[in-house]
């Protein structure tokens, strides 16, 4: 279907394809850009097939013409990439043009020779659109701003890329490209898949490579892993089991979630007397977790030092990130599963997502879970977000008749013993040495959310009496600090015993 990411071309259009052009690469959603097909008709959205095709002799004139348009019709210079394949015997071309790092992009509104009038394109819906008012000064607003995810890391280097993974990646998502990455070079190879970035003199792996084509890319984003907590006594209950899930982030995704199902996820089953057909149902329906969980990793900042954490008791399975959801959408609306994003975080990690079908990229997991906890007969989901948006927390209750869930048997995998350490109090009263004030405080601990650190972290621990105040008649004190109590030396010397 012709979306707002695929353009139909029947055939070449120099203008036209200008626009669409400017629109993909201004991004105005952060989707990643698109795709123009040249040489395909369309109807009512959809490709007709076979396509009308494109003469082969003109191939090149027309990919000279587009360099010409990228160099003198497009402010600033832009060029997507090409290449030419054979469909059902007729010859079509594929400009990919990702979203540009440089944007806002202005193209002219007519080739005519005469022609002086510039103009901003967006994308809308499936249609490209001229950008008035406010989208304009929308897209203005977003001037050099490129997302976290597509911006080179210069503290890695191509050789941080794994072929491996790679070729595994473009294996599964049936690519041409896979037979070729034997032959060739990482950075030819990584341009071509847009990991990698820069000049040619020193090209740099993009973020969005490490995170997906590294086996550690927790080195280089501290807390880039999956934490799922088991509480056998519940939430406040003194006992708990955790598994950590680091790596690539497709394969965390995929590991933690299938490590739900097989240790969490009970089916119950009843026989009534009167009627041939058993009642089914799960105590949480695999597909609203699954759902709950790649949300998560999608929607994440990478750049906050916390992991994606599941958190599963007798009574409900918690999915929790930071930060919340963009403060464009209203939580009315997002409980209802009528929210639509008008930006996204990671484009370009919901693009390897979306090629893996771990997502749709279209504001459609909330109403999935919706849909799925109703049809399994559970409680509704609650979605949780505070006003500052710090975090996010997709609360699934158990379905009232399930079986209850009991511990896993001990394996390898499960870290059997309680190790009070991950627990945010206890991390801060052991980060604390001697007086220290809470910018120092909390950067030992890594954080950069000022308003998480304190809910989280702060808080929690003055009001155990782990740590105290220095100034306990003015605790607004510019000059406040913060010490361990004979408590949380106590208690710090316990856990030291016990680990």
């Amino acid at each position: 279907m012709e979306s707002e990411r695929i353009e139909y071309k029947e055939g070449w259009n120099p203008e036209s394809v200008l626009h669409t052009l400017c629109a993909f690469a201004n991004d105005f959603h952060n989707l990643g850009g698109g795709y123009i097909v040249i040489g395909v008709e369309e109807r009512d959205g959809r490709p007709v097939l076979p396509p009308k095709g494109i003469d082969p002799d003109s191939m090149d004139a027309i990919q000279k013409e587009i360099l010409n348009l990228g160099h003198h019709a497009l402010q600033p210079n832009y060029h997507p990439l090409s290449t030419a394949y054979e469909v059902e015997g007729k010859t079509v071309l594929i400009l990919w043009v990702p979203g540009g790092e440089t944007r806002p992009y202005r193209a002219k509104v007519s080739l005519a020779k005469d022609a002086r009038e510039w103009a901003y394109y967006i994308r809308k819906q499936s249609s490209t659109v001229r950008a008035r008012g406010e989208d304009e000064r929308e897209l203005l607003g977003l001037a050099a701003t490129v997302p976290f995810d597509d911006r080179y890391n210069q503290s890695a280097s191509l050789d941080d890329l794994s072929p491996r993974l790679i070729e595994d990646f473009l294996r599964e998502v049936g690519s041409d490209l896979a037979q070729d990455v034997g032959n060739l070079p990482m950075e030819a190879l990584g341009r071509q898949m847009n990991i990698v970035g820069g000049p040619s003199e020193a090209p740099f792996p993009k973020n969005v490579g490490l995170l997906f084509f590294n086996e550690a890319p927790h080195r280089f984003f501290p807390a880039t892993q999956i934490d799922v907590v088991w509480f056998p006594e519940g939430a406040g209950g003194d006992r708990f089991e955790e598994k950590v899930f680091q790596g690539p982030l497709a394969r965390i995704t995929r590991d933690a979630i299938d490590f739900i199902q097989r240790n969490y996820l009970k089916e119950t089953v009843i026989k009534h007397p009167d009627r041939p057909e058993a009642e089914r149902f799960w105590n949480f329906p695999h597909a609203a977790i699954e759902e709950a969980v790649v949300n998560a990793v999608y929607h994440r900042s990478y750049e906050i030092r916390e992991p994606v954490e599941v958190r599963i008791t007798a009574d409900e399975l918690v999915v929790l990130s930071f930060p919340g959801p963009d403060r464009s959408i209203r939580m009315t609306d997002l409980r209802a599963g009528k929210a639509v994003s008008r930006r996204y975080r990671n484009r370009r990690i919901g693009e390897f997502l979306k090629e893996l079908d771990l997502t749709e990229g279209r504001s459609t997991g909330i109403p999935k879970i919706l849909r799925v906890m109703k049809m399994n007969g559970s409680p509704a989901p609650v979605f949780e977000s505070d006003k500052d948006r710090t975090s996010f927390v997709i609360r699934l209750p158990v379905h009232e008749r399930a079986v209850q869930v009991h511990a896993p048997e001990v394996t390898p995998e499960v870290t059997p013993e309680v190790t009070p350490e991950v627990t945010p109090e206890v991390r801060l009263a052991r980060a604390l040495k001697g007086e220290m004030g809470r910018r120092l405080l909390q950067g030992a601990l890594g954080l950069k959310d000022d308003e998480h650190f304190r809910k989280a972290y702060l808080l929690p621990a003055l009001e155990q009496g782990l740590i105290e105040y220095t100034i306990p008649e003015k605790p607004t004190s510019r000059l406040q600090k913060y010490r361990l109590t004979d408590k949380g030396r106590q208690a710090l010397e316990e856990w030291g015993e016990a680990g």
